[in-house]
């Protein structure tokens, strides 16, 4: 099997010992690292070399700081698809990250630094790279089939039974391009939507334990937090993995009690739940052949989504509850936020539909339209009901048996 090439990290600081010691942390790993020494030197470096997986870039920085160094790098097309983690030593008010977040960055790193969670970081998007450019080079051999099923159809215009087959075989094939794009656009989002928060428990969980807050014994319960939340990341790969790839199987399905799944997407939500006040209810719920880390997943999407889409002033309340009818079941997940426009509703299940600015409500907009797609895999559906400013209904209606 032949060795990867490196791949290739951009460092951004303008303390020499600063990039000598992430260098360090990141030296073990197959990685070509580059060092800029402030951000006029990384745009400079960054108009001859675009072929970077990830940039590591230091807020405060003399001359440019790194939110303005950011900003003109996505200015350029061809750069504005390499993902960048700020590092800083300050904790910021909630507007600054947002601010980091809008200029395109796809995490913090907080000073000191922690070298394992910065090699777990930097290698989650180094894999994320890899396998984006995995799909890319697919996309491009199919291109090229494309184009050269377009030449044999201009070669053989004189034979019409010949047109015709080849026309066949180009429209198969733009097809198969299409579920290719796809299937790359949903595997990159699908990724970072649901890895924020695994990602942000690390954070939170890791800069208590760095700041030496709390008793010594909440250390080891931190550390627990942080395993766990590690954990479902991992399992969040692989789903994603196996879910874009359409490896779902018969055989993935075992009845399972949907409590313990709403049970277990609540726990997942256990930080969001506290801050926000919320109340979730939830009635007796059937147990049904389903996958059970792909229901998981519908109800931490709209259970996350009923908690970030909240009227202001108002704490969320959650009502979980079931129906049945002949060989079918209905769950009904009804909140009391801000609602959706009824000439919205056809729209929401779209990759990538938002209704609502990042500036308003953080999001990439792909969290229903995963659902939509785990309901398609369960000969199932999912629809919704709403009121504006009274809130929304999402029904899930599944079979009692796989198969139906």
């Amino acid at each position: 099997m032949l060795e990867r090439d490196p791949v290739k990290i951009l460092i951004v600081d303008d303390r020499q010992d600063n990039l000598m010691s992430i260098g360090s942390i990141l030296e073990r790993e197959n990685y070509s690292i580059v060092h800029a020494a402030s951000g006029r030197a990384a745009l400079k470096i960054l108009l001859k070399e675009y072929d970077f997986s990830l940039i590591l870039m230091d807020v405060m920085m003399p001359d440019m700081n790194g939110f303005e160094t950011a900003s003109l790098i996505y200015e350029r097309d061809k750069l504005k698809d390499i993902p960048i983690i700020f590092i800083t030593a300050h904790n910021y008010e909630e507007e600054s990250i947002y601010k980091g977040y809008r200029v395109g960055a796809v995490d913090f790193i907080y000073k000191p630094i922690n070298p394992e969670l910065l090699r777990i970081k930097v290698g989650l998007f180094v894999e994320l790279y890899r396998k984006t450019q995995s799909l890319i080079a697919q996309e491009q051999k199919l291109l090229r089939m494309n184009a050269s099923l377009q030449r044999e159809v201009e070669e053989r215009e004189n034979s019409e039974m010949k047109v015709r087959e080849l026309n066949n075989q180009l429209i198969k094939s733009n097809v198969h391009l299409t579920a290719v794009n796809e299937e790359l656009d949903r595997f990159a989002f699908a990724a970072s939507h649901d890895l924020q928060e695994p990602l942000r428990k690390i954070r939170v969980f890791s800069d208590l334990i760095l700041s030496k807050q709390g008793k010594e014994e909440d250390v080891e319960k931190y550390m627990v937090k942080i395993t766990n939340a590690a954990a479902r990341m991992q399992q969040l790969v692989n789903d994603l993995l196996r879910f874009s790839r359409h490896a779902l199987q018969g055989g993935d399905f075992v009845v399972t009690d949907l409590n313990t799944v709403v049970k277990e997407a609540m726990t997942e939500l256990e930080m969001k739940i506290q801050a926000t006040n919320a109340v979730i209810r939830i009635d007796t719920l059937p147990s049904i052949p389903v996958i059970p880390v792909l229901m998981r997943q519908v109800f931490f999407n709209l259970l996350s989504n009923a908690l970030k889409f909240k009227r202001k002033e108002l704490a969320p309340e959650v009502h979980i509850y079931a129906e049945s009818s002949p060989e079918r079941y209905q769950v009904f997940v009804k909140d009391n936020g801000i609602g959706i426009d009824s000439q919205y509703l056809e729209d929401i299940f779209s990759v990538f539909k938002r209704l609502h600015s990042y500036h308003e409500i953080e999001g990439s907009g792909i969290g229903l339209s995963i659902c939509k797609k785990i309901m398609d895999h369960h000969n199932g559906t999912i629809t919704a009901t709403s009121v504006a400013d009274e809130g929304s209904t999402f029904i899930l209606s599944l079979p009692d048996k796989f198969g139906m």
